[in-house]
């Protein structure tokens, strides 16, 4: 008999529909094994144990009256810290917003409630989401369920882990370089990163406006199919919502791939890959092709730029954006019998980490008067370069596979350079400066029983082309339905 906590979150809301279980018995499975579980995985910064299981309890009595309910009618969900969530602290993984409790829901967790999923909990991450391990966080690192002794991925490290080791069914994170898709990869599961403005950034802490996107992390197609539709939509409250009519996702899942053409980049297939990153993600192509994929050779030249356009134009939005933590409105006060800069300085001293404040001054540099035009427009040109071999390489072809990562996941404390930090990235960076949609999936195990990630990129708007893909390879390999020991 499959343990209900190992069920699909679309076969789960089937079954609390149908009342072959019950919203309130789905919410305390989930409960009990984060209590037993993550403890030594650390995927939740703050479990909501209570309110969940009003939620839940809501659900059930809407059902037992004959209401209807939602998509996601009793679902456990867990939010990346980032997701502003009302009556709830939220804190982005950082001491400087340490007990702040937002009297608000971002739009995504609002449209989460309105689809009767129950929310567990508040999720570790990177710190303001700069990092890619996980490692970051002010309160704790999270572990890799696959490996103890290894990172998870970031920055949205505990939405992967917590999928990975059946601690919600379903999870949010935000991309903003690779942060849901790299987790993703290190943890085995689905990381979809939609359209840049496909779904609402209210009430998103913002790390760089331009390039954050909120996301599901599943286990399925399915299942991020049924995520994407539910937190999709114009928002007038974000002034970069598209106004783009919201698919039915979930029809692309059994399309297959007959007749997509998939295209491999030449710049995307580096020495630096792992041999083992490399033959799996190449028997995965191989497996699409055989459904009736036509792969082709594509060219993306300026790919080679994208670190380099990332890591100025992130770090400049950056410090605009954490400028608004000062001390003064809301969050860590510290110094307040010293002068106002005095206390400024405490403040963002003690609240911020040490990459924080490390890409606060590079952001602070790149946009000082005589640096400006060598380095942020200059970065600026070269996204507008990256966009363009994008759309050139989307005319012959529907999707654009790689590796999602160049290694599998890597040790805690191994990285300790932040540029050999920044490689890990290196594949997933250039999607957010298109602004296109970009996907994870699990395409097989290394030698270490390490999970190994296959990214897949599409057209702006085009998330059908991923969930075809996914469907199809889900539907012919079981990766995704392994879980760690």
């Amino acid at each position: 008999m499959t343990v209900i906590t190992q069920l699909s979150a679309a076969e789960q809301a089937r079954k609390v529909r149908q009342g072959e279980i019950s919203a309130s018995e789905l919410c305390q499975a989930y409960l009990k094994r984060i209590a037993s579980q993550d403890e030594e995985i650390g995927a939740y910064l703050r479990v909501d144990e209570e309110g969940a299981l009003a939620q839940a309890a809501k659900v059930d009595t809407k059902i037992a009256a004959g209401h209807p309910v939602g998509a996601l009618a009793g679902v456990p969900v867990g939010l990346r810290d980032l997701l502003v969530t009302k009556d709830l602290e939220t804190t982005a993984a950082s001491k400087i917003l340490e007990g702040w409790i937002p009297p608000y829901d971002a739009q995504v967790v609002s449209a989460l409630r309105c689809a009767d999923a129950v929310i567990l909990g508040k999720l570790n991450m990177d710190e303001f989401a700069m990092g890619s391990s996980t490692e970051n966080s002010a309160y704790k690192p999270c572990t890799n369920p696959w490996d103890r002794k290894k990172v998870p991925g970031g920055s949205s490290g505990g939405s992967a882990a917590a999928v990975a080791s059946d601690l919600c069914s379903i999870s949010l994170g935000t991309d903003t370089g690779g942060s849901i898709r790299q987790p993703a990869a290190f943890c085995g599961v689905l990381g979809l990163k939609p359209s840049y403005g496909r779904v609402s950034r209210y009430g998103v802490i913002a790390y760089a406006s331009s390039l954050d996107q909120v996301g599901p992390i599943t286990r399925t197609a399915e299942d991020a199919a049924l995520v994407l539709e539910v937190i999709s939509g114009h928002d007038p409250r974000d002034a970069t919502s598209s106004q783009s009519a919201v698919p039915k996702f979930r029809d692309s899942c059994g399309q297959g791939v007959a007749g997509l053409r998939i295209g491999i980049a030449d710049e995307m297939s580096l020495e630096a890959v792992d041999s083992q990153v490399r033959e799996r993600v190449d028997a995965a192509i191989a497996e699409l092709k055989a459904g009736g994929a036509e792969v082709k050779r594509v060219s993306l030249p300026h790919t080679k730029y994208a670190l380099s356009a990332y890591y100025i134009i992130a770090p400049a939005e950056a410090a605009s954006n954490l400028s608004r933590y000062d001390g003064v409105r809301f969050g860590m006060r510290l110094a307040d019998d010293k002068s106002l800069q005095e206390m400024y300085e405490e403040t963002r001293g003690q609240g911020f980490g040490t990459e924080v404040k490390r890409r606060i001054m590079l952001g602070t540099f790149a946009l000082r008067a005589g640096y400006y035009d060598a380095y942020y427009k200059k970065a600026q040109q070269i996204r507008t370069l990256i966009a363009r071999d994008f759309e050139q390489a989307f005319a012959d072809v529907d999707v654009i596979a790689s590796p999602t990562a160049p290694t599998t996941a890597f040790g805690l404390g191994e990285k300790t350079s932040p540029l050999e930090m920044y490689q890990a990235d290196i594949f997933t960076l250039s999607c957010n400066l298109a602004g296109l949609p970009g996907m994870s999936l699990n395409c097989g195990f290394d030698d270490a029983n390490l999970p190994v990630g296959l990214q897949l990129l599409a057209p702006r708007m085009q998330e059908e082309s991923l969930l075809r893909c996914a469907g199809y390879y889900q539907s012919v390999t079981d990766w995704h339905a392994q879980r760690p020991g």
